[in-house]
């Protein structure tokens, strides 16, 4: 099984949209708010170089935004 997270915030649609298509697909993921972490928000930023969510971490790939071709290959979905 495959480690998944995914760097949030409450106001992001393409983070609600990411979540929705993994549960749909049953996916279990670990999902972090970078809105009220600050440690999880340092982490996202250290793995991807990016502020801006959603950041998916798939076994050490990281996904930026919602790339549901890229996620697809990755998770073999």
């Amino acid at each position: 099984m495959k480690k998944v997270t995914i760097y949030t915030t409450p106001t992001c649609g393409f983070c609600h949209m990411a979540k929705n298509w993994m549960t749909q697909k049953g996916v279990k993921y670990t999902e972090k708010d970078v809105s009220v972490n600050i440690d999880d928000a340092k982490e996202m930023v250290e793995k991807s170089g990016q502020m801006g969510v959603p950041v998916i971490d798939i076994d050490g790939d990281i996904t930026i935004g919602f790339d549901r071709p890229k996620l697809e290959h990755l998770l073999g979905a």
